[in-house]
């Protein structure tokens, strides 16, 4: 009784913290509440449960040295992480919720084989429980396949890995799919004498496909991907609560399944594609860079000097900060919230434009702002910010590139033509901060630089924003 009120009040934390997560200004505190009711939740589990026989669980040396193992490990891998990795860590951390759903199978797997060994093979099929042994099957492939996949998005996010493809891959990958359906469907209706052995292929062959399955998928499209590779852990993760009948590892997995899908099919939408263009399309891999640059002439840019960025920005009315990846590689959230200060200062009135899949999560630009105590109320989502460039004096657009390219909405022999971006060209000034003129993460030559009212801004943004704010500063 004890220990189903805890699992019960796990489950409502699970449910309020994921609700407050919703709200920047509360995201902190619910993600605290989800943490707290966990932490009841594994406790109950570690001293409260008992088995038919009565038996607890016993063992506490090795759970209690795995978790002060875990606990040190994730504290020091979270408080050294940079902004700019968060999302290769929360890639990683998803494909080890993955990993562990799929070693709770194959635990299970074996225990099941243990516990039905000495009955006939005549009828050893008939006395395997089906529903158990499919909720096996379904944990051990999706807890596979995201702990695969996930690995192969924690390499290509930093560096390691490269985009990967080649001709019918996609038939390939679904081909392997279908040989891991039908090996689990003749495992579940056949129990053949090689069970053990036809469980681990199907583990390979899962293993293999995660691989595959991302390895083709393009940069641009990696924030769905991680949030698809969530959804994936939260559903078996689901499976594990169905295996051991425990509620509230039933209820997280579920709210992780069901908060991963609708976020994927968010970002979905906020890209203008179906999650199926994403998963075949490979937008943003070489394909779509082989064909996306260098196809057109742009004609010429120019540049603008600081004093002169310095000059415009002080004397506009409106000015909004486009932030994009290159904020968060270098670092310059902090000297962003300096320049914006400074601006109000002077009777400026300053503004964020954030677009949905800015950086390369879901979310990146909001907690990088929110790292440098910039105001939640500053920050406009797309649809609010489109609607006020046209009043707007100067644009400041940090390392974005793809989430502003304007080809999007006039080209439609780009790749990103019919996704939603941040219509910044309707602004009377552009002045757009880069290192060099290499296109962006999904590879496509961005048509906005090259227009009459953009400027470009070269250089390195933290040193540019605190170079801009001695300039202002001197005005």
């Amino acid at each position: 009784m004890l220990l189903t009120l805890c699992y019960l009040v796990g489950s409502v934390t699970f449910i309020l913290g994921l609700k407050m997560l919703s709200n920047p200004a509360t995201a902190r505190r619910g993600n605290l509440i989800a943490a707290g009711g966990m932490t009841l939740a594994i406790a109950g589990t570690i001293f409260l449960y008992e088995d038919e026989g009565g038996h607890k669980l016993g063992n506490y040396g090795w759970i209690f040295g795995g978790l002060a193992v875990g606990a040190v490990i994730g504290t020091l891998a979270a408080k050294r992480v940079k902004m700019t990795a968060m999302p290769e860590m929360v890639s990683l951390f998803n494909g080890m919720g993955g990993a562990c759903a799929a070693l709770i199978s194959v635990v299970e797997f074996d225990h099941l084989m243990h516990a039905y060994q000495s009955i006939s093979p005549m009828v050893f099929g008939e006395a395997i429980p089906t529903g158990f042994l499919i909720i096996i099957l379904l944990g051990l492939i999706i807890g596979s396949v995201s702990f695969a996949g996930s690995m192969i998005a924690w390499g290509k996010l930093n560096g390691r890995i490269k985009d990967f493809s080649f001709k019918g891959q996609h038939i390939f990958n679904l081909l392997l799919m279908a040989v891991i359906v039908a090996l689990s469907i003749y495992l579940i209706g056949w129990m053949p004498a090689n069970s053990l052995l036809l469980f681990y292929v199907i583990f390979a062959l899962s293993l293999l496909y995660g691989v595959f399955f991302v390895f083709p998928i393009g940069g641009a499209d990696m924030p769905v991907v991680i949030s698809l590779l969530n959804s994936f852990t939260g559903v078996a993760a689901a499976c594990g609560g169905f295996l051991y009948d425990n509620k509230v590892m039933l209820t997280g997995g579920i709210l992780v399944g069901a908060a991963g899908t609708l976020l994927t099919i968010l970002m979905c939408k906020a890209m203008n594609r179906s999650l199926a263009n994403v998963l075949i399309g490979s937008f943003g891999g070489g394909a779509a860079k082989s064909g996306s640059t260098g196809s057109k002439d742009q004609g010429s840019y120019k540049e603008i000097s600081l004093s002169d960025a310095a000059v415009v920005m002080t004397y506009a009315n409106k000015v909004f900060i486009v932030p994009g990846y290159g904020l968060a590689v270098a670092q310059a959230q902090h000297a962003c919230h300096e320049l914006e200060k400074l601006l109000e200062s002077k009777g400026v009135e300053v503004k964020y434009a954030i677009h949905p899949v800015a950086g390369r999560m879901p979310g990146h630009m909001n907690v990088l702002l929110a790292e440098a105590d910039v105001s939640y109320d500053k920050l406009l989502e797309m649809e609010q910010a489109n609607e006020e460039f046209s009043t707007t004096d100067v644009v400041l657009i940090l390392g974005a590139n793809d989430v502003v390219n304007p080809a999007a909405k006039t080209d439609p022999s780009s790749p990103i033509y019919g996704m939603p971006v941040l219509d910044v060209e309707l602004a009377k000034n552009c002045i757009v901060n880069k290192r060099s003129m290499k296109p962006g993460y999904a590879g496509i030559e961005n048509d906005l630089f090259f227009q009459p009212k953009t400027s470009m801004l070269f250089g390195d943004a933290k040193k540019v924003l605190q170079d801009l704010v001695a300039e202002i500063k001197n005005l």
